[in-house]
């Protein structure tokens, strides 16, 4: 299948690329990847990324020149099945996991991915935050059932790890188009506290949206501790931020719920979501090169004084993203 290639500069968006070129089958190539910096070139926890891309999937080819600052990916097929990956301990498993929850419905057999590594920290979202919010964002779209499952076995922290999560997803033939345009009030707040490893708030609405916040403490040896109740307060604020951005999706989730629009059957998907975060909007440039996928954006000011912060209605029409591994039955 040779289709033309999608070319980048520099290093940011790197996931989003690659789970976009292995989802559509474009290659991409990705030029002058730090090539300004003392140490240039692609990061450990970038190269293990691409390994695990390489692990899920069936005769991806990946080409990296000498100073590993440009990386030409042709993607393979989507395998799935039993996968183990030790995740570079510069970033969370929570960096890859967010990865295989956009990939996973697609492969040809069902993933059951085995992740090694942190599991709390202060740059990714936790393994927690993941389980608590986007699983249910999964099952709205029709990704569900008994194989569906994030299990947290144990607990890592920074710079050491130890971390292990197992990652479940069923196959999907098609996903279904979704229409989440009222958010719902505030029903309940659950909390989930590791002593040492930080804290996660989710927010529950009565239509089933999960918001969340969470603050991870810092590491050993870096930075002064912070005192729990100190950790709590902050915490608190950072949900009820979340709670007035709104929307059916939390803001680390608007990703996630904006590909599976753009892979759902040919119908029509409407998202009430919060203001867009800046990776939001760089996802939707993508998604515009990988799938010609172009959202009606229609901005909404609260009805009432102190109901929260604008929020955007996106529409889309799915591309009909069909799991050419499940055809054949």
């Amino acid at each position: 299948m040779a289709s033309s290639c999608v070319s980048y500069e520099g290093c940011n968006f790197f996931r989003q690329r690659l789970v976009l070129s292995t989802l559509s089958g474009k290659p991409v190539k990705i030029r002058k990847i730090r090539s300004k910096d003392d140490n240039p070139g692609l990061r450990d926890f970038e190269a293990s990324f691409i390994r695990l891309m390489d692990k899920i999937t069936n005769g991806t080819r990946i080409e990296i020149n000498e100073t590993g600052t440009t990386l030409y990916f042709q993607p393979g097929l989507l395998y799935g099945g039993p996968v183990e990956h030790d995740c570079n301990l510069q970033r969370s498993i929570g960096y890859y996991l967010e990865a295989l929850l956009a990939l996973a419905p697609f492969m040809k057999n069902p993933l059951k991915a085995v992740l090694r590594g942190v599991t709390n920290d202060q740059k990714d979202p936790s393994v927690d935050t993941l389980k608590a919010t986007a699983i249910p964002l999964m099952k709205r779209f029709g990704i569900d059932g008994e194989g569906l499952e994030l299990k947290v076995l144990r607990r890592g922290m920074p710079p050491g790890g130890g971390g292990e999560v197992v990652f479940s997803c069923p196959v999907r033939r098609f996903i279904k188009p979704v229409q989440l345009t009222d958010p719902g009030k505030v029903k309940r707040i659950r909390g989930m506290a590791s002593p040492g490893f930080g804290l996660s708030l989710i927010a529950e609405t009565t239509n089933g949206t999960f918001l969340s916040a969470e603050m991870a403490s810092n590491p050993p040896g870096q930075g002064t501790p912070i005192l729990p109740e100190e950790l709590g307060k902050n915490c608190a604020k950072l949900l009820l931020e979340e709670i007035y951005r709104g929307g059916c999706v939390d803001s680390i989730n608007q990703s996630l719920a904006l590909l599976y629009m753009t892979l759902g059957q040919q119908d029509v998907s409407k998202v009430l979501l919060g203001p867009l975060s800046p990776y939001t909007i760089e996802f939707l440039r993508h998604l515009r090169s990988f799938f010609q996928t172009m959202f009606k954006i229609e901005t909404q000011k609260p009805e009432e004084d102190g109901k929260g912060g604008e929020k955007v209605l996106m529409t889309c029409v799915g591309v009909g993203y069909t799991n050419l591994s499940k055809t054949l039955k």
